[in-house]
């Protein structure tokens, strides 16, 4: 297999509203768009976004805690600090403070418009740890894959709960 591009799918509510989040405070950028579905993509690493519209005759699933299906949209970016400094002047969504963790990641979480709950992160290896990346002890992580743009750890696996 060889996976040319990757992309998560959002079944929302309101898919103006996570678009013009997205666009506006993350710097995403609208590459398609038909009625009831959205498409988001970056020139960087990340992962290109699909906001479907959720269909309003369906019974909404109760999720425990009110998030949005237990998962989140996580981004690793280059100085966390100043994009959770950035976001808090700017919008209303952030929705916890700036949180190091002691297997290197530090990070912070806001939230969309529709409920999507969106992490930003940065790896910030412990002392000792060799070089850059993940650590092997991560809960929900695992290594980096070798190659070209893929010096970047993997996200949390879905069944991390946010």
């Amino acid at each position: 297999m060889n996976v040319v591009t990757s992309g998560v799918s959002l079944t929302v509510v309101d898919p103006a509203a996570s678009r013009s989040f997205f666009t506006t405070h993350l710097g995403f950028r609208e590459a398609e768009e038909a009625e009831g579905y959205v498409l988001l993509v970056r020139d960087d690493a990340a992962a290109d976004l699909v906001l479907l519209e959720r269909d309003p005759e369906l019974p909404r699933p109760h999720r425990p805690g009110g998030g949005f299906a237990d998962m989140a949209v996580s981004l690793t970016v280059t100085d966390v600090a100043a994009e959770h400094e950035r976001l808090r002047r700017e919008c209303p969504a952030v929705t916890g403070p700036l949180e190091s963790e002691p297997w290197g990641e530090l990070r912070f979480r806001l939230t969309d418009p529709n409920g999507v709950v969106v992490q930003l992160l940065e790896w910030q290896p412990p002392a000792g740890a060799p070089g850059r990346g993940a650590p092997a002890a991560g809960p929900g992580h695992r290594a980096p894959a070798a190659g070209p743009g893929r010096g970047r750890p993997s996200p949390p696996h879905a069944t991390e709960r946010y």
